[in-house]
C-alpha cells in the first residue's frame, strides 16, 4: 500500500466529524451509525478510517449517545446533538460541529461510509489552500461520465459557524446552497466505491453476507 503523505494543513489543526445524527428513515428508523457490519458499527468503521487523518474526532448524533460515546475514549472530543429541533438534516450537525471545534478546520464524514479515503484530508486541504477555498467537498466520476458530488464529505473553515447559524436560523436546509455562499472547491477522486454510503438493511445485509 502508498503510505498517505501528512496533509499540507498540520492533522492537530483538524477535527473529524462524523454525522451520524440522522432519522434512519431508509433503515425503516433504525440508528445507522450503529448498526453492524463485519463485526463492528459502522461508525467505527469510519471513525477508523478518519482518526489518522485529524487531531481529535467528534460525532454528530441526536440518540443513543451514550453508545456512540463508547466508541473511543482516545480520540473522543464529544457526541454532539443538534441544537435545532426536528433532525433539521446534516447542516446542523455541520453547525454543532464547527461550534464545538478548537479548530480552524473541520472535516466531515457520513457514518455510512466505511471505506472513505485515507488521503481525505490530505487532498481536500491541499485543495483549501491552491484554492483559497473555505468549503472543499470530494466528487467522483462514473464509467458513463457523469460526475457527483459528495458534500458530506466536506473541509469547512470553522470560521463560518455564524453564517450557517444564520442560513439555518432563516429556514434554509440545502447543503449546496450553503456552500455556493463560501468559496470553495471540488476535488476529483477515482475511487466511487470509497464514497459508497449504505441505505439499507438489505444493502447491509448483502454486505455482511460478501
Amino acid at each position: 500500500m502508498t503510505p498517505v503523505s501528512a496533509p499540507p494543513i498540520a492533522t492537530a489543526s483538524i477535527t473529524g466529524l462524523v454525522l451520524a445524527g440522522g432519522r434512519g428513515q431508509r433503515m425503516g428508523g433504525a440508528d445507522k451509525g450503529l448498526q453492524m457490519l463485519h463485526g463492528k458499527p459502522l461508525a467505527a468503521h469510519v471513525l477508523a478510517r478518519l482518526a489518522p487523518q485529524v487531531g481529535v474526532l467528534s460525532i454528530s448524533a441526536n440518540r443513543n449517545g451514550d453508545a456512540y460515546a463508547a466508541l473511543g475514549a482516545p480520540w473522543r472530543a464529544g457526541v454532539l446533538a443538534d441544537t435545532l429541533p426536528g433532525f433539521p438534516g446534516p447542516l446542523a450537525g455541520l453547525l454543532a460541529g464547527l461550534r464545538a471545534a478548537q479548530t480552524e478546520w473541520l472535516l466531515t464524514a457520513p457514518c455510512d461510509s466505511p471505506w472513505l479515503p485515507a488521503d481525505l484530508a490530505e487532498r481536500l486541504t491541499h485543495a483549501a489552500l491552491s484554492a483559497r477555498a473555505d468549503i472543499v467537498t470530494a466528487t467522483t466520476t462514473n464509467a458513463a461520465g457523469e460526475v457527483s458530488l459528495h458534500p458530506v464529505f466536506a473541509l469547512v473553515r470553522t470560521s463560518l459557524a455564524d453564517d450557517l447559524a444564520a442560513f439555518l436560523c432563516a429556514g434554509e436546509r440545502k447543503v449546496r446552497a450553503w456552500y455556493a455562499r463560501h468559496t470553495a472547491a471540488e476535488v476529483a477522486f477515482a475511487d466511487e466505491r470509497a464514497f459508497y454510503n449504505i441505505n439499507s438493511l438489505q444493502e447491509l445485509a448483502e454486505l455482511e453476507r460478501a
